[in-house]
């Protein structure tokens, strides 16, 4: 397992590569200014778009700056296994976006792709809430020349008001001594149909008719599901 606090040798690699072969900029444009270019994005939002300001240089030298990475005029097409064929245009999706921030601190979308070549990771399985950064991804794995993973992005699970459940929202915790049953109610959320009868069993048969019987299909393009929390 690696930790990203001690990669920081390896980040800075790719970003040398990068920066080597021209494909990214320094950008001292703020969240402020990104807000103000579109009203109607909320600064608040996790990524505003950006329209290629500091492009041919930046535009206030005396701001430090963060570094973005060119986007082309051209699809980011992939098949995830569950959500099914997608495209995306980042050009009109986000514009170029930040690989490094202004603090010094390393983006989540260049780390992860560093790292999991570095793991020689085949496979990533993870939340619909990350569907909108595969796209990104695989174009800085396509700009460092590594290879890309195959993708599965699983519904989320939301409140009766289509919130994610997390930690944050106060969403209720898996009880570890109800193993059993909170397996069982996971793979019902998952679509997997499990017999009613391995409630009363021990958590390894309900591990093996997991294994035995996971079916993707189930799951083909569903983005989220509520979940009764009660």
């Amino acid at each position: 397992m690696l930790s990203q606090s001690t990669r920081d040798d390896a980040y800075a690699d790719a970003l040398a590569t990068l920066r080597s072969r021209g494909q990214v900029f320094d950008c001292s444009c703020s969240r402020a200014d990104l807000a103000g270019a579109r009203p109607e994005q909320s600064q608040q939002a996790d990524e505003l778009f950006y329209p290629g300001w500091c492009r041919g240089g930046v535009r206030d030298p005396g701001k430090s700056c963060a570094v973005r990475l060119r986007v082309d005029h051209e699809d980011t097409v992939f098949l995830d296994s569950i959500q099914g064929p997608q495209r995306f245009d980042l050009t009109t999706e986000c514009g170029d976006f930040v690989i490094r921030r202004k603090d010094g601190l390393y983006a989540y979308q260049l780390a992860v792709v560093v790292d999991d070549s570095q793991q020689g990771i085949t496979h990533v399985v993870r939340g619909a809430d990350l569907l909108t950064s595969t796209p990104r991804q695989i174009v800085l794995q396509r700009a460092l020349k590594l290879p890309t993973p195959a993708y599965a992005h699983l519904p989320l699970a939301t409140d009766r008001n289509g919130i994610k459940l997390s930690k944050s929202q106060g969403s209720a915790a898996v009880n570890p001594d109800r193993a059993v049953a909170e397996l069982h109610r996971a793979l019902r959320f998952l679509a997997q149909h499990p017999p009613e009868n391995l409630l009363r069993g021990p958590l390894s048969t309900l591990w093996e008719w997991a294994f035995e019987h996971w079916c993707t299909q189930s799951l083909q393009g569903r983005l989220s599901a509520c979940v009764d929390e009660s």
